[in-house]
């Protein structure tokens, strides 16, 4: 038994250490755009398990989204952070986000045709289970996957974070199948109140299921550590917003799942 007794629990800090999240860099195309994704999942979870679809901020697909996609993994989920501007390129100014977030924002189609590209990436990997597929964006992310939604991609669900509501094609009753999680701060100056009306008449009239969870005394971009230093006036994290939404999100994906979401892995670093 003293021999027996100290490898048994070598052996078991052997598992333990050797079962984490994995992550991969996947290149793709979109017509003939190259884009490079993220991917990420716990090797320890076995067989298929539900699929996340992460998209970025107007900033581009950067290590705060990559971030995300970790997150996931540990809570047991495949996680797949696309990139909807091109391989590599990020932007420092708001005046860049701008222009290429603009364009997707003037042509709907074209965004929900990029996130679909990046969509199918995920729906092809074996650990994926195609039945069980959401997707969750940030600000412009958030945007995309409500437009998503729209479109009638094919997922459980979908999670907007501080995105903007509003769309020149607002859906058509019976068009969207996925449930919808809208998380919003209740002090964002860049989506009036007039939009928030609009997007609530336009799932009622869609016979939408859907939620809209406001956090008082948040902003745009209050799930984003890094959002104080862009120097973006009506943008800033709120810890107490951040960690209210991603339970939110968890509680959302266990009802969409039909699954008891795990403990959560939430921490501010």
């Amino acid at each position: 038994m003293k021999v027996l007794l100290p490898l048994l629990v070598i052996l078991l800090f052997t598992c333990t250490a050797e079962a984490k999240v994995r992550t991969k860099a996947i290149d793709y195309r979109h017509g003939d755009t190259l884009l490079q994704g993220y991917l990420a999942w716990d090797d320890s979870v076995k067989g298929k398990r539900p699929g996340v679809l992460v998209v970025h901020e107007w900033w581009g697909h950067n290590a705060y989204v990559r971030h995300r996609a970790e997150q996931l993994a540990k809570l047991g989920y495949i996680a797949f952070a696309l990139d909807m501007y091109g391989k590599g390129v990020l932007v420092k100014t708001p005046e860049e986000a701008g222009k290429l977030a603009g364009q997707f924002k003037n042509d709907r189609p074209l965004g929900r045709a990029r996130a679909r590209s990046g969509l199918d990436v995920l729906l092809q990997q074996k650990m994926t289970d195609p039945a069980r597929v959401a997707a969750i964006g940030y600000c412009f992310g958030g945007t995309t996957v409500l437009e998503m939604a729209r479109g009638g991609a094919p997922l459980a669900g979908v999670v907007s974070f501080h995105g903007n509501l509003d769309t020149p094609l607002p859906a058509k009753p019976g068009a969207i199948k996925a449930k919808v999680l809208v998380l919003h701060g209740a002090d964002d100056p860049f989506v009036p109140a007039q939009q928030i009306a609009a997007f609530e008449d336009e799932m009622r009239q869609a016979g939408v299921d859907w939620q809209l969870v406001k956090y008082g005394g948040a902003v745009h971009s209050f799930t984003n550590p890094e959002a104080d230093g862009y120097h973006l006036k009506g943008a800033a994290y709120n810890k107490k917003a951040d960690m209210r939404s991603w339970e939110a999100m968890r509680v959302f994906f266990g009802e969409i799942f039909r699954q008891i979401s795990a403990p959560s892995n939430f921490k501010v670093e």
